[in-house]
């Protein structure tokens, strides 16, 4: 139809792990060998999909597998899904920073993108002159940039250090100026990956606020990644949940957000850790984390401000002297929020369990990952990052009215974690 400005037939996009691009020479002649032939890509037959919870045997993965979607002018899209569903991939071959392996993207406008923190920007120039080579980027003269400068630069809120390279600037200012260039430049669609986690409370209400006028008032598309469905479900009309490279299913905001709470991959809440390779040469490893409120009772999600607690198993095959076991709690774009560590232990071998216990730590709304190591002094015994992840649901109308407590977007630290170590039978 004539409003639609973007249109995905069949794309897919595969990797080749731990190479860049096709990988080798060898690869590479035979695809050249078997195009001469007028033969599909001999690769594209092979591949697994993108599980991040099976060690898998392919060194092929697919990303994204077969998405299929229209967006027409005005829409605010969501796109939804755990980490490792496809969803920064699929914006960043929107935003033409990566080309589809397979399918079509035709796309009717202009593009603004905010994937990364730092994405077009120049680090050795100032933000005066990252605006203007944005502007320019976009296809926009300098006189219209400079119609455009003085709103960049108050809604950033980054005055004072306008002539200042950009390198130098701190993670949030980086957002809010990158946030502003993209929000106020003459573009007809608008995509944010979910780089606004960054900032702070106020300055995310300011950029929903604002996705939102450019919409409504402007008629322009915004397409937004979060793992906040409170953002998704203030600012979007229209959701793509994606699982595991493929399109789960796409609707209206409210029942696209109620499918992926609902839905088993989100909502998981133990998790069986794999033994490791060569296990019998470990001095010992984790096994199992489960999610528990303060009964010790499974929980699927932790209702903010509420206390919670995370139970590792883990097993000892030797005498561990010094032995610390720690947590870190981390958003999606991997900031860390806190790590605990327990107490130096002298343990013998033996099954245990540490109970890290939070209730000082408010976390707002969204998904976090929980990294888990455990060590002793003399060197590290099984490290696993990003091994789960939480779900901080909603804030309750009781805290609310009550105002027994306040969000932000990190997080109010006032105690470390209890951390309880006890033995097992076996």
């Amino acid at each position: 139809m004539s409003n639609t400005v973007i249109k995905v037939e069949d794309l897919s996009k595969q990797y080749r792990l731990g190479q860049v691009g096709t990988g080798s020479l060898s690869h590479d002649i035979n695809r050249l060998w078997h195009r001469l032939r007028g033969n599909a890509d001999p690769y594209l037959k092979i591949g697994e999909e993108n599980n991040r919870e099976s060690k898998g045997t392919s060194e092929y993965v697919w990303a994204l597998k077969d998405i299929n979607f229209d967006i027409r002018q005005g829409d605010r899209v969501g796109i939804i899904g755990r980490n490792g569903a496809g969803k920064s991939t699929l914006l960043k071959i929107l935003s033409r920073t990566t080309s589809p392996t397979t399918g079509l993207v035709k796309i009717k406008g202009r593009v603004a993108s905010l994937l990364e923190v730092g994405t077009g920007f120049h680090p050795d120039l100032s933000g005066r002159d990252n605006i203007f080579l944005n502007g320019a980027i976009l296809g926009m003269s300098k006189r219209d940039i400079k119609g455009h400068f003085d709103e960049i630069v108050d809604f950033a809120g980054v005055e004072r250090y306008i002539d200042t390279p950009v390198k130098r600037y701190s993670s949030g200012m980086y957002v809010r100026l990158a946030f502003a260039v993209a929000a106020h430049l003459e573009s007809d669609i608008l995509i944010v990956d979910e780089v606004l986690a960054v900032g702070d409370a106020e300055f995310q209400k300011k950029c929903l606020g604002k996705m939102g006028d450019v919409s409504n008032k402007e008629g322009r598309t915004i397409l937004f990644v979060s793992h906040n469905m409170s953002a998704i479900q203030k600012l979007c009309n229209n959701v793509i949940f994606l699982s595991q490279g493929s399109v789960n299913s796409m609707g209206n905001t409210k029942g696209m957000i109620a499918k992926y709470l609902q839905n088993s991959e989100v909502k998981k809440s133990i998790f069986n850790i794999p033994l490791p390779n060569n296990y019998q040469d470990y001095l010992g490893y984790a096994t199992k984390l489960q999610i528990e409120d303060n009964h010790s009772n499974i929980i699927h999600e932790i209702p903010v401000g509420k206390p919670w607690q995370a139970r590792v198993f883990f097993e000892l095959q030797n005498h561990a002297k010094h032995f610390i076991i720690a947590l870190g709690i981390g958003t999606p774009l991997e900031v860390i929020v806190r790590t605990s560590w327990s107490k130096p232990l002298d343990l013998k071998a033996g099954h245990y369990e540490a109970v890290f216990i939070e209730d000082q730590l408010i976390l707002s709304p969204g998904c976090y990952n929980l990294t888990l190591g455990i060590s002793n002094y003399e060197r590290p015994i099984h490290y696993l990052e990003n091994l789960a992840s939480i779900t901080i649901s909603e804030v309750s109308d009781e805290l609310l009215e009550n105002s027994i407590l306040r969000v932000n977007s990190v997080g109010l630290i006032l105690n470390p974690m209890t951390i309880n170590i006890s033995s097992l039978k076996s």
